[in-house]
């Protein structure tokens, strides 16, 4: 197949991304209200609906920028509410709460990889439907697997920091959560400098090939990145 239009791209691209980033912010909600703290719920943020979830930049801005000028779409939806006071056991459910997030886009991931072997079976018989869905199935399958490593970084406010934070003894703890007013400047100097990318493209990467159709996968993804 030719090269994807801008509009192809975003057609690929959008769905994924918003599933991606809605579900995560809403895991976040729901386990916070199961654990004590009803705040996401009464303000209408455990839904599927991006809607409530859309942040102008990091679901809008973002993604179409990156979209123009790399052919790929990363972004992210308005962090769910968590008063971790409410929460029966603060320390430690602020963790659990933290680990919602990364764990729903794995089972994400899985659910689009399960997609895209129904899109590859259906293909001959059903080209014009089948063949858009195999390419989306792919970069849900992806960019599920980004969100979750990203996020999975152990520098907080990145759910892998609130993750550490809610593990480590208090000490500790209390050290590693005091940097998190610095930590998305730490995010992108790791970003910037390469070093992001070099520690979880192997990771990235091991996970596709570990899941169903992952193979299938590596061969799409050439496919929804501009040459």
């Amino acid at each position: 197949m030719d090269e994807l239009s801008l509009v192809q791209r975003l057609a690929v691209w959008a769905l994924p991304l918003i599933f991606a980033v809605t579900v995560h912010e809403a895991a976040h909600g729901w386990v916070a209200d199961r654990l004590g703290d009803d705040t996401a719920r009464r303000m209408g943020r455990i839904t599927i609906n991006p809607l409530p979830h859309i942040d102008l930049v990091g679901t809008i801005l973002v993604p179409m920028l990156m979209l123009a000028f790399t052919g790929f779409l990363i972004g992210w939806a308005k962090p769910v509410p968590v008063d971790v006071a409410r929460l029966r056991s603060p320390k430690r459910d602020s963790a659990v709460v933290a680990a919602a997030g990364p764990l729903v886009n794995l089972v994400m991931a899985v659910i689009w990889s399960v997609v895209l072997l129904l899109a590859q079976l259906l293909l001959l018989s059903a080209h014009a439907v089948a063949y858009p869905l195999l390419l989306m199935a792919g970069a849900g399958v992806f960019i599920n697997l980004v969100l979750m490593a990203i996020n999975l970084v152990p520098i907080p406010p990145l759910d892998g920091g609130r993750i550490l934070v809610g593990v480590l003894p208090m000490g500790l703890a209390r050290g590693l959560a005091a940097i998190e007013p610095y930590g998305i400047f730490i995010l992108i100097a790791l970003l910037v400098s390469g070093i992001l990318g070099m520690v979880l493209g192997p990771v990235l990467f091991g996970a596709i090939g570990i899941l169903p159709g992952g193979e299938l996968v590596l061969g799409i993804l050439p496919l929804l990145f501009p040459r």
